[in-house]
């Protein structure tokens, strides 16, 4: 396994990559639903390209940037254990040049859920994305649906600028106890970490009453905001019942919805999400 960081780099060892290439584009500190993506890829693709960026451009002044754990030492043992063969770990100059002032932007699918509520975060997405998917040039790249939305607006882009991929979207994982992983669980202390599973909680409930026939977006949301009630820590900033594409809000389930949420535990923003009408075994 080779790690390189700057583009100059990169270009020469893809010199020796025949056959088709895995992306999977992850900001680090790795977790177990990193992993799958890059398991996933090995299985799929001859070889396996995974970039390590925290991103500056889809974080907004008041968030967490600067505090977003980093450990690359930590995290390239763990991908040479998972069979990847190149780690490009770029410092923010090389994606961001000096005087730097080209980005994507993707319309009508950024205007809601974490959109609306963190404003200049896809442009942020779309744009670092669309620099690594022309910098490596994969056949595949590999998304977790925990990021529901974000995979919704990649998918829009690579269609519209007709990006020679496909977009491969990996099952959340979860904890045993059903919290979904994420880079950001390391901000809770053991007491918000239970507190956090009201958030797998109510998705459960949401496939419950769906699988017992309910299809009233207005009361399985009032079903969800009932086991939200009852955590006294969890501050809830949406519930969404949406459209599985477009992720606008619909009143009645035909056959799909996208049910997600954004949750403050303390000062820790998580997100969770399940599409009713489909298999989550996540959350079986």
């Amino acid at each position: 396994m080779e790690i390189v960081r700057t583009l100059e780099e990169l270009r020469a060892a893809k010199k020796n990559m025949k056959g088709t290439i895995g992306l999977a584009p992850t900001m680090g500190f790795l977790h177990a639903g990193h992993i799958s993506l890059v398991k996933r890829a090995r299985q799929e693709c001859d070889h396996v390209v995974v970039s390590i960026f925290v991103n500056p451009t889809q974080f907004a002044p008041n968030e967490d940037f600067a505090a977003y754990p980093r450990d690359l030492e930590r995290d390239a043992a763990l991908l040479k254990e998972a069979g990847t063969d190149l780690i490009f770990a770029p410092m923010d100059e090389v994606m961001y040049p000096q005087g730097y002032q080209t980005y994507v932007t993707v319309e009508e699918v950024t205007k809601v859920l974490e959109g609306a509520m963190r404003p200049t975060h896809f442009r942020g997405v779309t744009t670092v994305v669309a620099k690594l998917f022309n910098a490596v040039q994969p056949d595949k790249a590999f998304f977790g649906q925990k990021d529901a939305q974000q995979v919704a607006v990649l998918s829009r882009m690579v269609k519209d600028l007709n990006y020679n991929l496909e977009m491969v979207v990996c099952p959340i994982v979860r904890d045993r106890d059903g919290l979904a992983l994420s880079s950001r669980n390391t901000y809770l202390d053991e007491t918000q970490r239970k507190a956090a599973l009201v958030l797998s909680r109510s998705l459960r409930k949401a496939r419950s009453i769906f699988d017992s026939g309910e299809r009233s977006s207005k009361a399985i949301r009032a079903a969800m905001e009932d086991v939200f009630a009852a955590e006294p820590a969890a501050k809830v900033q949406y519930v969404s019942i949406a459209d599985t594409e477009t992720l606008l809000e619909i009143d009645h389930i035909k056959s799909q919805a996208l049910v997600s949420m954004a949750v403050y535990i303390g000062k820790t923003r998580l997100i969770d999400n399940t599409v009713l009408g489909k298999p989550d075994e996540s959350l079986d």
